[in-house]
């Protein structure tokens, strides 16, 4: 990295700030649901298949919606298709206070799945436009601490708010998140531009920053290039195919265990509502760790494979010996649970950094929302099938060890998806050529 780009400090890190703190927003409305899934289930009497539907439909939603997200995003730009998801989830996460049957819940599941997919693509495709390609490894997995940051403190923050003003009930909680939504909004509006050339007019961003971002831009697309050529850059290169099935393993194992985890822990450990809230926070702690480490990796190495190979390789043990901690035994269980929150979040920058340092930045919405959207049918199809797995004894006892090993597996497929890995950025004149432009 050059003494300049390590030197130029500006607003995009205003621009990355708002970025994070939008997701962390997002994420107390996704994992509302999540956390109070046991009780939810207690309250509405459903089955474990039930709770699975439940928690794939978000995801069937999610992974539909972040295909079309991206496109959006690349054609009228991140700041407008942001500004539609935020206010969309929040209004359904509102209603989902209200639900009063298993179909009702399914109807503000997929609203909340369409809501919040417009999310992640558009601002994936916000740092490609502010951040200079050496820095965006680094700025892509800063943001994408969000997602662990709101997984480590939104279980902790809901129960004790449930806890203490609303006197165990888990509806009144989600009145209350229409609060950071208004403030996510507000924030969009006064901070956020689409790119640095709309705030350099307005005098918040220096010369020097934008000779900064404009010298390092990476890959280009040449002018003059069709929309079909657009698209062909990703569409036929065996890597972006082989990060999709990444993809959708990571987001696979993140979502199955993230969605199984509290009553997992209430049904199968014998925690209560308090304990489970702070013990299902610990994986995503160590997470925050873990995946500015692969991303200040990823920088350093210009290679995704290294990184993805350690994830995956450290899940399979790791996941596979959760399921089987006997109850008693919470050394070992939090140990194991800590370990995993280390792996399973390693690559999690790293694979969106490879698509910004393999494509060009007018393409990445697209390919991002394409590669997300694999992402979530592996979200949608995890805790569906982990649903099936779970064993129910006679007397109401429930056993994971085969949901774990699931997850495990998973975590195999996606190594070996690591290994056929390329990652030079793409040559633009052949596929150009190829598409007549």
């Amino acid at each position: 990295m050059s003494a300049a780009v390590k030197k130029a400090w500006g607003y995009r890190y205003v621009v990355l700030f708002i970025l994070w703190l939008l997701y962390i927003i997002n994420y107390f409305d996704r994992v509302a649901v999540l956390t109070f899934l046991p009780f939810i289930q207690k309250d509405m009497n459903l089955t474990p298949v039930e709770v699975g539907q439940i928690a794939s439909a978000f995801f069937f939603a999610y992974a539909i919606g972040q295909i079309t997200s991206g496109f959006l995003a690349d054609k009228f730009g991140p700041k407008k298709v942001m500004n539609v998801a935020i206010i969309t989830f929040t209004l359904v996460t509102v209603v989902t206070g209200f639900v009063k049957n298993f179909g009702q819940f399914i109807a503000v599941r997929i609203g909340l799945g369409l809501g919040e997919a417009h999310h992640f693509p558009p601002a994936a495709k916000a740092i490609s436009n502010w951040f200079p390609y050496s820095q965006r490894g680094t700025a892509l997995s800063i943001f994408n601490t969000s997602n662990y940051v709101g997984l480590a403190i939104v279980p902790i923050v809901l129960t004790n708010l449930s806890a203490t003003l609303f006197d165990g009930q888990w509806r009144p909680v989600f009145y209350t998140l229409a609060i950071p939504g208004a403030i996510g909004v507000l924030l969009l509006w006064l901070f956020f531009k689409d790119t640095p050339d709309e705030m350099y007019k307005k005098g918040r961003v220096s010369q020097e920053e934008m000779d900064l971002i404009r010298a390092d831009k990476g890959v280009t697309m040449p002018e003059a290039t069709t929309e079909k050529g657009r698209n062909k850059v990703y569409l036929k290169d065996s890597t972006f195919y082989i990060i999709c099935l990444i993809m959708f393993c990571q987001m696979g194992i993140l979502w199955g265990f993230t969605t199984w985890l509290s009553t997992f822990l209430v049904k199968q450990h014998g925690f209560n509502i308090k304990e489970m809230g702070y013990v299902a926070s610990l994986p995503s702690v160590i997470s925050i760790v873990s995946i500015l480490l692969g991303g200040w990796l990823m920088d350093k190495l210009g290679r995704m494979k290294p990184i993805a190979l350690i994830a995956n390789l450290g899940c399979i043990p790791v996941l596979w010996m959760i399921g089987t901690v006997e109850k008693g035994n919470v050394p070992v269980l939090l140990a194991m649970l800590f370990l995993s929150g280390f792996f399973v979040a390693f690559n999690s920058g790293s694979v969106t950094a490879a698509l910004q340092k393999r494509y060009p930045s007018e393409v990445v919405g697209g390919a991002t929302g394409l590669v997300n959207g694999s992402g979530q049918l592996g979200a949608f199809l995890t805790p569906l099938v982990a649903g099936y797995l779970v064993n129910v004894g006679s007397g109401g006892s429930f056993d994971f060890t085969n949901v774990f090993m699931y997850f495990s597996a998973l975590a195999g497929l996606a190594a070996i998806s690591a290994l056929f890995l390329k990652e030079k950025p793409i040559e633009m004149a052949k596929i150009v050529q190829s598409s007549g432009r």
